[in-house]
């Protein structure tokens, strides 16, 4: 008898394991088959460690580095191009960089050799900035208001003879304070803004546009007179702090790179099938690129995975220096 019961108990096992067997395979294929859905969005916090290193730039040269940060790619290639052409000045070499297959905004940096030698030698902060703007945008521009703010309030951030500081109610602009002259500030992106912040991982101090200590400093002004003949010079870009765009020729700039996916994050800049929409779009026609990828860049993955490039932009893809210190042209000048 005792036999027989645990026959009975062993069958029962048997079929209670069967029984269930099939809703716990299709479980475990089902969570194999769709993984959870991660949130690629950078936080607040993420965004103005992001922009920290820029944001006390002058309004339009944000507007440059954001545009031409959807480029890394060509940032790259207008970097080595400038380091084998350090013999070209002025006129001549606006003619020569007119000629380049580079988005306008890739082009524009040009005037400002430091300022791209850095994208270049940070190429992960670089490929990160772009990716937060094409999906983030309003984001991206809210993350630049408040580290101005923070940088005020720390009483670093003031007009000078290089620069002046205005509101237009809560919004901080930042401009020229000669419109033909444009300064660089020279600042630690981690302490200028009181409070230290933490330092973006892999982030590279490129000489000339790093200073050591709290505070900001100006060095050599940039002459914008020399491009101004050119489409993508410097009087062409600013930035619409109300519409939070970019601004090309008065309208809004459009970037038609296609290194970073959309991912539908950002509604309010109308981005839009992986392009931008925004208010009085201008699409480009002699200089608009479908975004260049160049054998330095052929890991480069569509989708903004670029973040796990972590030390690329500081080896394989080293900046350089052009002639003087800080990437600048003549022995550490700018163009004047």
């Amino acid at each position: 008898m005792k036999l027989i019961q645990q026959s009975l108990s062993l069958v029962l096992s048997f079929c209670l394991v069967f029984a269930t067997a099939p809703a716990t395979f299709a479980q475990t294929g089902q969570s194999a088959a769709q993984p959870p859905v991660q949130d690629a969005r950078l936080t607040p916090d993420q965004l103005q460690q992001l922009v920290a290193p820029i944001a006390l730039y002058p309004d339009a040269l944000v507007a440059q580095i954001l545009a031409a940060a959807t480029y890394p790619d060509q940032v790259v290639e207008a970097d080595r191009w400038l380091q084998q052409h350090t013999d070209l000045k002025g006129e001549q070499l606006g003619k020569e960089v007119d000629k380049q297959p580079w988005d306008p905004s890739v082009k524009a940096l040009v005037e400002f050799p430091s300022v791209l030698a850095n994208m270049d030698k940070n190429l992960s902060w670089t490929s990160s900035l772009g990716d937060a703007y094409v999906n983030q945008q309003q984001d991206v521009m809210n993350a630049v208001q408040v580290m101005r703010d923070r940088a005020e309030k720390a009483g670093n951030l003031k007009s000078t003879e290089q620069e002046k500081i205005s509101k237009r109610g809560k919004t901080i602009v930042i401009e020229p304070a000669d419109p033909e002259v444009v300064y660089v500030p020279e600042y630690d992106p981690w302490l200028v803004y009181g409070a230290p912040i933490g330092i973006w991982p892999g982030w590279y101090a490129y000489p000339g546009l790093y200073l050591g200590v709290p505070g900001i400093a100006f060095g050599f002004g940039f002459g914008i007179g020399l491009f101004g003949g050119f489409g993508w010079g410097w009087g062409h870009w600013g930035y619409d702090w109300r519409g939070h765009g970019i601004m090309f020729d008065h309208h809004g700039y459009v970037s038609h790179s296609r290194v970073f996916a959309n991912r539908g994050f950002n509604h309010a800049g109308g981005l839009h099938g992986g392009e931008f929409h925004g208010r009085g779009t201008h699409g480009f026609s002699s200089h608009a690129q479908a975004g260049t990828h160049s054998g330095a860049f052929s890991g480069f993955n569509h989708g903004g995975v670029s973040r796990g490039f972590s030390a690329r932009g500081q080896s394989s893809f080293g900046g350089g220096f052009h002639g003087g210190g800080g990437g600048f042209h003549g022995g550490g000048g700018g163009h004047r």
